[in-house]
């Protein structure tokens, strides 16, 4: 596939994404002043941060005389999110900073941004072109306090010249746990040379299995009735997860390539080498798929799994948000306002799309040439989107909001890890983790004097 560039960007986001924002219409008076100067903390590193991110500012900038955008790497989502902790109510704050889904819960008990519903009330900006399911996350209460910017599921890739070698329809993914094992055994004993599946040991992929189950992460309604006070998982559901992994795993018919992060690279040079026939991933690395595995063969996109009596389950969507800091002068909060319609606009929306796999966060960027010439090249772009719209909206597929969520990750990866090495039954590992997540809860509900 062709490698999307900067020019590419700037093509995509030229004239319509002026007319989005605005910039036509500066005033004598705003280009007789000095701009306003904004930074913008961003976690996209490696060519999203040097061509995608570059690109939407130095197309913004060059639309607006009255505002002007610095972008500063903040390292990874972890790393920016520990930043603004030790920042947030200080004035060293950006104006506006991406922060990933799973930190919701920390910035909004922060008292430290302004919800970006302020602002929507404000010009009545309308939201009825975004998806819903999407919305439905950043949403706490009927107050949207964050912008989405880059979205994702996780989705099932599969090897099509595998499935076809085992005596597999390549054109039939598997749907359900049980349909996974099983075409996982086929594809090791009928000669493909690889592993039935790699399954890297991610807290994402184990919130995605309960979601598509209808189970709950963590009480009150995922924290999103009230504070949660302690995590769920260790039921049914959970240990159903468990037992599944772990059994495939001893089977020999799933491999184990570590935990998150080096697990999910080492899961997808094995799957773009020919190694291993299927891989859970974020739809975010389809483009880096489709280019590692070089066209050698057929890669293929499903639905994320599920048991077959899972009727109100769905996936919970990834990526992150733009919030807006309230420690910053009134200036650069509307200044910030106006770079996140600029970067959430259907231009933008559907040349990040094009250039990433993220999926628009709104309908009607998909009516953009890039997004449709996107679809035509490579059809594998409409398994997420799919995935996405035919999920239900419930607490479920909300996610659950925790303060502590990358601390509970951890920890759950510690459990997963544990499981499916031996070294304890799901039960126990769960449970372990649960107690350990439950006392984190506590202490920081306490501190942030969250009821």
């Amino acid at each position: 596939m062709k490698r999307i560039t900067r020019r590419h960007f700037i093509k995509a986001t030229g004239s319509a994404a002026l007319g989005m924002t605005g910039a036509g219409l500066v005033s004598t008076a705003a280009r007789a002043q000095a701009p306003v100067r904004i930074v913008f903390w961003h976690s996209m590193g490696g060519n999203l941060g040097e061509t995608v991110v570059k690109a939407f500012v130095n197309t913004f900038n060059a639309s607006r005389r009255d505002i002007q955008v610095e972008a500063q790497f903040q390292g990874t989502y972890d790393d920016a999110v520990n930043k603004l902790r030790a920042s947030i109510q200080s004035s060293a704050v950006p104006a506006v900073a991406q922060v990933y889904d799973i930190g919701t819960r920390f910035m909004i008990d922060s008292k430290g941004i302004v919800p970006a519903q302020e602002f929507i009330d404000r010009e009545k900006f309308d939201l009825g072109a975004l998806e819903p399911n999407i919305l439905a996350y950043y949403r706490v209460g009927d107050r949207l306090y964050s912008m989405p910017f880059n979205t994702s599921t996780a989705i099932l890739y599969y090897n099509k010249d595998m499935y076809k070698k085992a005596g597999l329809d390549p054109n039939r993914p598997p749907r359900t746990f049980e349909d996974i094992e099983a075409f996982a055994k086929q594809l090791v004993t009928g000669g493909t040379g690889g592993s039935g599946i790699t399954i890297s040991i991610y807290g994402w992929f184990f919130e995605q299995m309960l979601a598509r189950q209808g189970a709950l992460y963590a009480n009150n309604g995922n924290g999103r009735d009230r504070a949660a006070t302690e995590v769920v998982y260790n039921r049914e559901e959970g240990q159903r997860i468990l037992d599944w992994w772990a059994r495939m795993v001893k089977a020999g018919i799933a491999s184990n390539p570590g935990r998150w992060p080096a697990g999910n690279a080492a899961a997808q040079r094995a799957f773009s080498a020919g190694q291993t026939a299927m891989i859970f991933e974020s739809t975010a690395t389809l483009r880096s798929l489709l280019t590692q595995s070089g066209g050698r063969f057929e890669v293929g996109t499903g639905y994320f799994p599920k048991p077959p009596r899972a009727a109100d389950g769905g996936s919970i969507v990834g990526g992150a948000s733009v919030w807006i800091l309230r420690n910053r002068p009134p200036a650069e909060q509307r200044a910030a306002w106006e770079f996140v319609k600029f970067i959430t606009a259907p231009p933008q929306q559907a040349a990040w799309y094009a250039g990433t796999g993220y999926f628009p966060i709104r309908k009607d960027a998909y009516r953009e040439r890039v997004a449709q010439e996107t679809l035509g090249r490579n059809p594998q772009f409409l398994t997420a989107i799919s995935e996405l719209r035919s999920s239900p909206i419930n607490r479920t597929t909300q996610g659950a909001l925790l303060g502590v969520f990358p601390e509970a990750r951890q920890r759950i990866e510690e459990a997963i890890e544990a499981a499916i090495l031996g070294r304890k039954s799901p039960k126990q590992a769960l449970d372990d983790a649960a107690k350990d997540v439950d006392q984190a809860i506590a202490v920081y509900n306490r501190t942030m004097g969250v009821a």
